[in-house]
């Protein structure tokens, strides 16, 4: 990056304005950064503001920005076209469809506009940026970038980069996501599903086995998680987890436990798609409990509960 981003001068670009795409600029302006935002929807875009501002209000009740939302948005603006965005711009934030086909569009026409040290981060949450950036010329300065949902309120990013993606582009990243608050994870290489996915997708994978094999229902298979094993995941991770859960610490834990986990996993040899008819049950199961009707009441209800999370965590690491 240039050296007006060094000395904390940076301008961020954001390109698509669905809910990643607000989300991360709620993540940048709320450290302080001017934001550009771009969507080819004129009406999406021009219902932006009007978005992040309930977010931002609801951040504030919980005490997680210190200005006002009015002063967080004042440093967004709105923008049309794609080069008036980008002009002069240090980092983007592409957040477009997540289709190989549109990331390649938006990148021929990033081309065009960018400046030869802007970094280009990729929201992409399974499509590698091998996939959609070996033909352009910046290629060493593009990378994923891959958050989860909201940012604002999950700082995890997972930085992914292709085989040509320079070294100084990922450390650059990585700073600027510490820089705003984000906490930025390396991945090595490139891999499907990059590392949260791949967490995300074992755990899917026995959820649905055993829900599908009658050992349990929905209700108590999300409740193992939610009154289980989710309360030490909000601070802890899996090896720091078993390294607590054994008196002898992670070898005692491997010694005590490392068969029974083998002997589980041989049971999952052969690895079943997710049928149209299960689906279809669990479909029926879920709307038993949540109208489909509630499901946008029950995402803000999910997203408060998460913001009162981030605030207990913030006031803990604080002490």
């Amino acid at each position: 990056m240039s050296q007006h981003t060094q000395t904390g001068g940076m301008t961020i670009a954001i390109i698509g304005t669905g809910l990643v795409g607000l989300g991360w600029a709620i993540v940048f302006a709320r450290a302080g950064l001017p934001v550009r935002l771009h969507d080819k929807n004129p009406e999406q875009l021009k219902d932006a503001p009007i978005r992040m501002q309930q977010s931002l209000r609801d951040l504030a009740e919980y005490g997680l920005i210190q200005e006002s939302p009015e002063e967080v948005l004042a440093r967004c603006s709105y923008h049309n076209d794609l080069a008036e965005a980008l002009k002069g711009i240090d980092y983007v934030q592409e957040s477009v469809l997540e289709r190989v086909d549109v990331k390649q569009d938006i990148y021929k026409a990033m081309e065009r506009c960018l400046a030869p040290h802007t970094i280009v981060g990729s929201s992409s949450s399974g499509i590698p940026a091998s996939a959609f950036t070996q033909d352009i010329s910046f290629r060493a300065r593009c990378l994923i970038a891959h958050p989860v949902n909201p940012p604002y309120l999950a700082p995890i990013v997972e930085l992914v980069p292709a085989s040509w993606t320079s070294t100084d582009t990922v450390e650059a990243v990585h700073q600027l996501m510490n820089r705003v608050g984000q906490h930025p994870i390396r991945v090595h290489r490139e891999l499907e599903g990059f590392v949260l996915n791949r967490l995300q997708g074992v755990l899917l994978r026995e959820a649905w086995a055993l829900y599908d094999e009658g050992y349990c229902s929905l209700e108590d298979i999300d409740a193992t998680i939610s009154k289980g094993l989710g309360l030490r995941w909000s601070f802890m991770g899996p090896f720091e987890t078993i390294d607590l859960n054994a008196p002898g610490g992670i070898s005692d834990y491997a010694q005590r436990l490392g068969d029974l986990y083998l002997s589980i996993d041989k049971e999952r040899t052969n690895p079943q798609p997710w049928s149209d008819e299960l689906i279809s049950k669990v479909e029926h199961e879920r709307r038993q409990h949540l109208a489909a009707s509630k499901l946008i009441e029950r995402s803000n209800w999910r997203d408060r509960r998460m913001m009162a999370l981030a605030a207990h965590k913030q006031h803990q690491e604080g002490q």
